[in-house]
C-alpha cells in the first residue's frame, strides 16, 4: 500500500508541476511578445530621431536599419535565454514544491488508511482471543469422556463469559462505526445533571459515586444517549480502576458558555508514558492488563469517549498522579440561550 501511495504522490506531483510549467510557459510567452515588440518599437522610435535630427551624422539609412535590426534581434536573444533560465529554475523549484505539496495533500488520506488498517488488525486480534479459548475449551470437553455434569457445566459458563465479551467488543465496535459514518442527531436539549444522576443509579450498586452537581441549569446542546454513554464509560472506567472502598467523586460546574463535569477516583493511576496514548483504539496501559477487572476491557471505552467529545466539540482531558489520583474532565458547549 506505501508503493500505491508512492505512486499517487508522484503522478499529483506530475500533475501539479505540468499546471505550473502551463501558466509558466504561457506568461513567459506573453512576456517575450511584448518584451520584444517593446524593443523593436523603441529602436525604431530612435532610428527616426537620429534621421530627423540634423546634429548627428549618420550613416546611409540602410546601414542605420541594419544596426537597429541586429540590436533588435540582440535583444531577443537575451530575453530568449533570460526566460529560458527563468522557467528551468521554476522547473527545479517546481518539482520539489510539488512534491511536498503533493505528500502534505495526500498524508491525511495516508494516515486514515494507516489507522483503519491498525484498527482492522487489532479488532481481528481481539476477535480472535476469546475465539480461541472458547474452540480449546470446547474441544477438550468433547475429548474428555470422563468429565461430569459440574465439569460440563462450567465449560459451558467459560463459554458464556467469552461470549458476552464478544458481545460487548462488537456493540462498540458497532459505535465506532457509527461515529465514523453515521449522521446524528446533535440538536437534542441535555440535562447534564440528569444524565449523570441517571449513570448513578445504572452503575453504583455500591453507594461508591459521590455526586456534586451544579446548582444552576446544565443544560447542553447534544446527542442525549451519546452524552450518556460517555459519562457511563468514564465512571465505569473510574470505578474499575480504583479500590472497591474508594468513593468517585463526580461533579459538574455550569458557566455561561459550557458545562464541565470532573470525574476523579484514587488508585494506581496512569503513568506519563501512558497519558497520551490512552485515547488510542485498543490501546491498555500495562499496569492495567495484569489487573483481573481491566482484563474485561479490549481498550475501546476512552476510544469512544474521546470520538463522542469530538462529535459534541467538547474537550476532555486527564490529570494522573500515580497511586493518588486520576481525575477526567469534559468541557461540553453549553446550549444556546435562542433555542
Amino acid at each position: 500500500m506505501r508503493r500505491a501511495f508512492e505512486s499517487a504522490t508522484l503522478k499529483l506531483t506530475g500533475w501539479y508541476l505540468m499546471i505550473l510549467m502551463i501558466i509558466s510557459l504561457l506568461f513567459s510567452t506573453i512576456i517575450y511578445q511584448l518584451s520584444t515588440q517593446e524593443v523593436s518599437s523603441r529602436l525604431e522610435s530612435l532610428q527616426l530621431r537620429l534621421e530627423d535630427d540634423p546634429r548627428w551624422l549618420i550613416p546611409e539609412n540602410s546601414t542605420l536599419r541594419n544596426i537597429r535590426q541586429g540590436q533588435a534581434d540582440e535583444a531577443k536573444v537575451n530575453i530568449f535565454f533570460g526566460l529560458l533560465y527563468i522557467n528551468l529554475f521554476v522547473l527545479g523549484m517546481g518539482g520539489v514544491g510539488s512534491y511536498l505539496l503533493a505528500r502534505r495533500t495526500l498524508r491525511p488520506i495516508e494516515e486514515m488508511h494507516e489507522a483503519q488498517s491498525r484498527f482492522t488488525s487489532d479488532a481481528s486480534h481481539e476477535l480472535k482471543t476469546p475465539l480461541a479459548v472458547m474452540k480449546s475449551e470446547l474441544e477438550l470437553a468433547l475429548r474428555d469422556s470422563s468429565m461430569k455434569k459440574q465439569d460440563y457445566r462450567l465449560v459451558v459458563e467459560s463459554t458464556l463469559e467469552e461470549v458476552d465479551k464478544l458481545t460487548g467488543l462488537t456493540h462498540t465496535l458497532l459505535q465506532l462505526s457509527r461515529m465514523d459514518l453515521a449522521s446524528i442527531n446533535l440538536t437534542e436539549r441535555v440535562d447534564i445533571n440528569q444524565q449523570l444522576k441517571h449513570v448513578q443509579k445504572l452503575l453504583d450498586s455500591k453507594s461508591r459515586i459521590k455526586l456534586k452537581l451544579s446548582k444552576q441549569a446544565a443544560i447542553a446542546e447534544g446527542n442525549e444517549s451519546m452524552l450518556r454513554d460517555l459519562f457511563v464509560i468514564l465512571i465505569d472506567n473510574a470505578l474499575r480502576y480504583s479500590p472497591h472502598s474508594s468513593t468517585i467523586e463526580v461533579s459538574s460546574t455550569a458557566t455561561g458558555k459550557s458545562v464541565t463535569v470532573r470525574i476523579s477516583n484514587a488508585g494506581e493511576g496512569i503513568s506519563a508514558d501512558d497519558l497520551p496514548r490512552i485515547f488510542d483504539r485498543f490501546y491498555r496501559a500495562d499496569s492495567s492488563r495484569t489487573s483481573q477487572s481491566a482484563s474485561k476491557g479490549y481498550g475501546l471505552g476512552l476510544s469512544l469517549a474521546k470520538n463522542i467529545a469530538d462529535t459534541h466539540n467538547a474537550d476532555i482531558q486527564v490529570v494522573s498522579e500515580p497511586s493518588k489520583q486520576t481525575t477526567f474532565t469534559v468541557v461540553i458547549p453549553k446550549i444556546s440561550q435562542n433555542h
